[in-house]
């Protein structure tokens, strides 16, 4: 973890317990624009990208609330958490007992954030930066995706590599608050709930989300 970006992590976030998982504590963001103004400031420079890994998105919350609730569904198993982000989801099923926990996210700058995070709640998890997609690890016997769908290029690349995990017998779980690209078929809906959000990242005050169950394409 880069001492840099350790240091930005913790001097634009505060330790905070996400709304719908009160069990951890992360490094986020208590207000957009101070965050985002010191990215833009970086952006600049070329140095940091966009920083969706400071806010515990809908989807996540609901995953991560989702295994907390229902420890079977990783308890004892190999888990990758993919988009990772803060580490929510990672963090929450370490805590729910899986035996191994890879969190992916090619943003340098999230990793920093999970690297932090992990500790803060003393959870073991591995943290991966190169980019998963198109790897088929038969070790990942759960994959978790939060928040995937919200863009048509992101979703049209990720959604058939799960589809994929899926039919080579992973359990893959995606975490949706109705995004605009999620699949029109092939979800069995495992949970859902009602997840706190802000106005600022959303349009709403709350966003009903579901935890999906991705079956093989």
């Amino acid at each position: 973890m880069s001492a840099d970006r350790a240091a930005f992590v913790q001097r634009n976030t505060v330790i905070t317990a996400p709304p719908l998982v009160p069990e951890l504590r992360l490094h986020l963001a208590t207000e957009v624009t101070p965050i985002w103004q010191a990215s833009e400031e970086s952006l600049a420079r070329g140095a940091v990208p966009p920083p969706f890994w400071a806010f515990a998105w809908a989807g996540g919350q609901a995953l991560a609330r989702y295994l907390f609730d229902h420890p079977i569904t990783v308890a004892g198993k190999t888990m990758l958490d993919f988009g990772s982000g803060s580490g929510l989801v990672a963090i929450a099923a370490a805590k729910a007992g899986a035996y191994r926990v890879f969190a992916a996210e090619i943003d340098p700058f999230a990793a920093a954030a999970i690297a932090l995070n992990t500790s803060l709640n003393e959870a073991d998890v591995d943290i991966i930066t190169a980019d998963v997609v198109g790897a088929a690890d038969p070790g990942w016997e759960v994959v978790t995706a939060g928040d995937v769908c919200y863009e048509r290029e992101m979703a049209e690349r990720v959604v058939p590599w799960l589809c994929g995990l899926a039919g080579n017998g992973a359990l893959v779980l995606l975490g949706d608050p109705g995004r605009a690209y999620l699949p029109a078929g092939g979800l069995v809906e495992r949970a859902r709930y009602i997840v706190p959000t802000s106005l600022e990242l959303e349009d709403r005050a709350s966003r009903e989300t579901i935890v999906w169950q991705l079956l093989p394409g």
